[in-house]
């Protein structure tokens, strides 16, 4: 039987979710998991002493990045795919709308935090700017702002004419999925919040859900309180 026939006959799979506890990408994926009502074990790689790049993780995953997850022997990366996977596989409470046009507009928020802010703005960027171009903390930060206020100002938009409760109507997304880590990021970088109020609103009704409460980063298992 294979994992097609046993999600459609209610069969489970074991999920093993490879990832770290600030890696927000992982985030996304742990809200999506608590969501769904999916059990799943973490394993996890120390992004700080580059576990994501040794041998055996790229023999599971070639990027060399997190997240991973692994379900039956099956293995596929990169947030989103993971994210419209779990919705293909397991669709009870789906994280897309069922209309065409409306999937599409969830799809693009949920782009402009995987696409145009998170992946300039994730570790091994930041080290980069900082080994490689001797950037000071301060420029850091500003370059972390700059890329969250251009996205975030992007979002606003959209949400305030589409969304409500969340980023698009009364129920979670794959957008409010990408959204939270992201204001979490933003909020430990000292972003000010203050032009993105429908966000901030956004952010408050989902904490209020047991789903992304429990996949907060201080909250999981590996996490240490050491900053990285």
């Amino acid at each position: 039987m294979d994992t097609d026939d046993q999600t459609t006959r209610g069969g489970h799979m074991t999920l093993v979710l490879h990832g770290y506890w600030r890696s927000s990408a992982a985030y996304r994926v742990r809200i999506g998991l608590n969501l769904k009502s999916l059990a799943y074990q973490q394993a996890t790689l120390d992004l700080r002493a580059g576990a994501q790049r040794s041998a055996d993780y790229r023999e599971l995953a070639p990027i060399g990045l997190v997240p991973m997850l692994e379900a039956d022997g099956f293995r596929i990366t990169q947030s989103l795919a993971i994210l419209e996977w779990l919705d293909e596989r397991y669709p009870g409470t789906p994280l897309l709308p069922e209309q065409t046009d409306a999937r599409s507009l969830v799809r693009a928020m949920a782009q402009i935090v995987a696409c145009d802010i998170h992946p300039i703005n994730n570790l091994r960027v930041l080290s980069a700017l900082r080994s490689d171009l001797t950037a000071s903390d301060a420029t850091v930060q500003e370059w972390v702002a700059r890329w969250i206020e251009e996205g975030f100002t992007a979002l606003e938009t959209m949400v305030s004419e589409h969304g409500s409760t969340f980023c698009f109507g009364e129920r979670p997304t794959i957008a409010d999925c990408c959204l939270i880590p992201q204001v979490y990021n933003a909020r430990r970088f000292g972003v000010d919040l203050n032009p993105f109020p429908r966000l901030v609103a956004i952010e408050a009704s989902c904490l209020r859900l047991n789903a992304f409460d429990m996949a907060r980063p201080e909250l999981q298992p590996d996490a240490d309180g050491v900053s990285a």
